[in-house]
């Protein structure tokens, strides 16, 4: 995969105020005829922090746009979806845009993250517990539904005889990737994730996806993690070329980088209904005027990452995207 961007809708700005449902519709038709990104992107929850639903706001996306891939990042719902229906779901998706979707799939937030993710799961019948193994298990469904006829499957949460899905998808393989952050997770007590679990993230990807995306973390963090990742595929028998990556990111383009920290914690405090330090929204976010937003993104791509999705972190969405194109993207051009 070649170095590409992507744009992150803010569909839970919709519950916010921050933009109209028409406005998504909207920007991304804008991303697309700008010719400055390969994706757009869509978040995905349901009442831990809600918004507009992914699947089928991607599927209003793909009547409106023909060449960006639709995508979603992260899935947290996925361990909640049986995957008979959603893998008939997003095979339909698959055809509609011919062929143009791009399946991230993660855990969601653990119960110690909040108590609307802990009602989240119980709402569902989940056990947090049960979010790894729900997800891996629905990982190896989705590819057998895809690929095959008359499916068998016996498995820990789902069991089902002689299924064939119809439509399949386009895509032949259809790519499923896992977002994962597990060094920037915070346990109990603000403790930092422990190593075997860390591993086990990791061993996931290098197991079962595509792709891998993460987010808050540095470009030297970043090469460190993909290159253990890479090792891991190795392990696995897997061809690690195969592998490919993702940052899922923020920008606020302002003169006054002080400024535009600012916005972006306002904005993201609402919009993930928290409080999170500055120091947390500047490894989330670039931040700064073009000069310094075209270095930060370069250092990220010069370190092997090969798909940035930004979110625009400022309640000037449109401002923000043309800024963006007009400022940031001609020093990629090459």
């Amino acid at each position: 995969m070649k170095a590409s961007f992507g744009l992150t809708l803010a569909n839970r700005g919709v519950i916010i105020g921050a933009v109209k449902a028409s406005d998504l519709i909207d920007m991304a038709m804008r991303a697309e005829a700008s010719g400055a990104f390969d994706a757009v992107w869509v978040g995905d929850s349901l009442l831990a922090k809600p918004r507009l639903e992914s699947v089928t706001l991607l599927s209003a996306l793909a009547a409106v746009t023909k060449k960006v891939r639709l995508a979603v990042g992260c899935m947290a719902t996925f361990p909640h979806r049986h995957p008979v229906l959603f893998a008939q779901q997003w095979a339909s998706l698959d055809v509609l845009s011919g062929g143009r979707s791009w399946l991230t799939v993660c855990l969601g937030g653990p119960n110690e993250q909040s108590a609307a993710q802990a009602r989240e799961h119980a709402v569902m019948g989940i056990k947090a517990g049960e979010r790894m193994a729900r997800l891996e298990e629905g990982i190896v469904i989705l590819r057998k539904l895809f690929a095959e006829k008359r499916v068998t499957h016996y498995g820990r949460f789902y069991r089902f005889e002689d299924v064939t899905l119809e439509p399949r998808p386009a895509q032949q393989p259809c790519p499923i990737w896992i977002a994962s952050n597990p060094t920037g997770l915070t346990w109990k007590d603000g403790a930092s994730a422990p190593q075997a679990a860390i591993e086990r993230s990791f061993r996931r990807v290098a197991r079962y996806a595509d792709g891998w995306m993460t987010n808050k973390v540095s470009p030297k963090q970043f090469r460190h993690q993909w290159a253990r990742i890479l090792e891991m595929a190795r392990e696995e028998g897997r061809d690690p070329a195969k592998l490919g990556n993702a940052l899922y990111h923020n920008i606020n383009i302002q003169e006054d980088r002080k400024l535009a920290l600012q916005e972006s914690k306002a904005f993201l405090d609402k919009y993930y209904t928290s409080n999170f330090s500055a120091a947390f929204v500047e490894g989330f976010t670039t931040v700064g005027n073009s000069k310094q937003c075209i270095q930060e993104l370069k250092d990220y791509f010069n370190a092997g990452i090969e798909h940035i999705t930004l979110r625009l972190t400022s309640w000037d969405q449109r401002g923000q995207l043309s800024r963006f194109v007009n400022e940031i993207v001609p020093a990629f051009a090459s």
